[in-house]
């Protein structure tokens, strides 16, 4: 074996007459499949004895880098039958991003009788994403494998130079996975989409597959999976980004399958919260959710954890290290749990004394991004932050205003809301959602112009029903007005007619606004 292990591969084929059959007396001998993984010089790199059914490659060094760039290992391996490549020879070659993967048959006689060969398409989206050449007589193999690879790889950067991918962001594929129809994912995708981008994220593709149910195992089923891997190395996708939660053994499975960055939509989420909390209760409400997050998914040899958070854990620890790791969490839970505790409680207080001073709050509510922080800004002459990004406010922020008739109130712009709240968040802002507890009134500011209008209207409510805050009452703000169209106005009257319809850029309907809320408030005690 030494011999075989040390010896170059010049031929064209990718092995001489002496070396295959040497290779197949040693596999028929042992009765056991060997594997070479062989470099684009033509060395054995790692040889790889299995048993008679398969072998098992290694976890390998981390891949050559660039758009498009493949292992730059190609693995030549026996088959102790005349069978052709298998649909494990395939995953493999996909998942690990392998040059090409080929066999030699062996013949009862212990010599060397049929080669296959398969290697990736470089874009062929309507069927599959590889190509199997017939198997041919071992001895009449004439293949350059070097330049046949190169060939490759300039094929895969040309299709990636040609999406135009911005410089220095990170590129994600979107992936759903639901029983929901076609339509309704899409749909969903858009919203993530949004997310990504306001994470700094740029989204090169997306892949929708509508299931009875999911893959407890990978969420997907293994050909799904395998298409979903050459569909992110064609379009250079640093990270798969799903649109559904994932378990942690969902994770831990898909990462040990690519070495793409996994990410769900919650921990998504979670990112934009850390980047944008600023107050120091924003930044200990958003860690202790992540906390929350990260705690089931410390599991012994994750490589998950190691790439989603940080490296909690580390990479493959003991037992001992993971109760640590999960005690010291705990630990900090419950640190982060007394400190909220103290603002809320100081957050008490100051609620205490607005009710002495008899001046009502008005607080704004909505799902994010629906101009909640221009309105405050425009009813207040104020200049909190307003960016068109989702969750670009975290940090409850309250002004004091004095309206016509000398009515003073005090307006509260809140965190903004969206589909499917993480557990992990909702518990965590309980602090900050509080406020919303001693409004007198809740504005629910909607966008006017997003094509999901009624949806997010009725998520808004269902998440307002989850937090007990039904019974408060609540005015319809049908805000962005200036970018509906005529023809639309009338349908959004009948389908909310006791909306007002305001734009906080163009300050149309604010003072039909202000009328409302004065009316909506209860009276002033004389």
């Amino acid at each position: 074996m030494s011999r075989l292990y040390q010896r170059r591969y010049p031929h064209i084929g990718g092995y001489t007459l002496e070396q295959a059959r040497e290779l197949c007396m040693l596999s028929a001998d042992t009765g056991r499949q060997i594997g070479l993984l062989i470099d684009r010089q033509g060395r054995p790199s790692i040889v790889i004895v299995g048993d008679a059914h398969g072998i098992v490659i290694p976890e390998l060094p981390p891949g050559r880098h660039g758009p498009g760039r493949l292992r730059g290992l190609r693995l030549l391996h026996t088959h102790l039958r005349q069978d052709p490549i298998n649909e494990e020879d395939l995953m493999d070659m996909i998942f690990l991003r392998l040059d090409s993967i080929a066999l030699l048959c062996i013949d009862k006689w212990g010599q060397p009788a049929l080669f296959s060969w398969a290697h990736l398409l470089p874009d062929n989206i309507d069927r599959d994403p590889y190509r199997i050449l017939p198997q041919t007589p071992w001895d009449q193999v004439h293949i350059d494998f070097s330049a046949h690879t190169e060939a490759l790889e300039e094929e895969l950067g040309r299709s990636i130079a040609s999406l135009g991918a911005d410089a220095g962001l990170d590129s994600a594929l979107l992936v759903s996975v639901d029983t929901l129809p076609r339509q309704a994912q899409e749909q969903n995708l858009v919203e993530l989409a949004a997310l990504a981008k306001t994470a700094g994220i740029i989204v090169v593709g997306t892949m929708i597959q509508r299931v009875l149910k999911q893959n407890p195992k990978h969420i997907l089923g293994k050909g799904k999976l395998a298409e979903l891997e050459v569909l992110a190395l064609r379009n250079n996708a640093e990270m798969l980004l799903f649109d559904q939660d994932l378990s942690p053994t969902q994770i831990r499975n898909l990462t040990q399958l690519t070495e793409r960055k996994i990410l769900d939509r919650t921990q998504l989420i979670l990112d934009i919260f850390a980047q944008h909390a600023r107050s120091r209760a924003g930044k200990l409400q958003v860690e202790m959710a992540q906390l929350r997050y990260a705690m089931p998914r410390l599991v012994r040899q994750d490589r998950a954890m190691s790439r989603l958070a940080g490296g909690i854990g580390g990479r493959g620890p003991g037992e001992t290290k993971l109760e640590m790791d999960r005690r010291k969490i705990r630990q900090r839970l419950a640190r982060i749990r007394r400190e909220l505790e103290g603002l809320r409680k100081q957050r008490g207080a100051t609620r205490v004394r607005r009710q002495k001073a008899g001046l009502p709050v008005v607080a704004m509510v909505g799902y994010t991004n629906t101009g909640k922080s221009t309105l405050l800004n425009v009813l207040t002459t104020s200049e909190v932050l307003a960016e068109d990004k989702l969750f670009a406010t975290l940090d409850p922020t309250s002004r004091r205003v004095r309206f016509p008739e000398h009515r003073e109130l005090v307006l509260t712009d809140t965190v903004g809301f969206i589909r499917r709240l993480p557990a992990e968040l909702r518990e965590a802002f309980q602090a900050t959602l509080e406020e919303l507890d001693e409004a007198d009134l809740l504005l629910h500011v909607a966008d006017a112009a997003h094509p999901e209008l009624e949806r997010q209207v009725l998520d808004v409510q269902n998440i307002l029903a989850d937090l007990g805050l039904q019974d408060i009452p609540c005015l319809l703000v049908l805000n962005k007005m200036d970018q509906v169209a005529g023809d639309q106005r009338g349908f959004l009257e009948k389908a909310f007619p006791q909306g007002v319809a305001v734009s906080a850029l163009s300050r149309e309907g604010l003072n039909t606004l202000v009328r409302r809320i004065m009316t909506a408030l209860p009276p002033v005690l004389t």
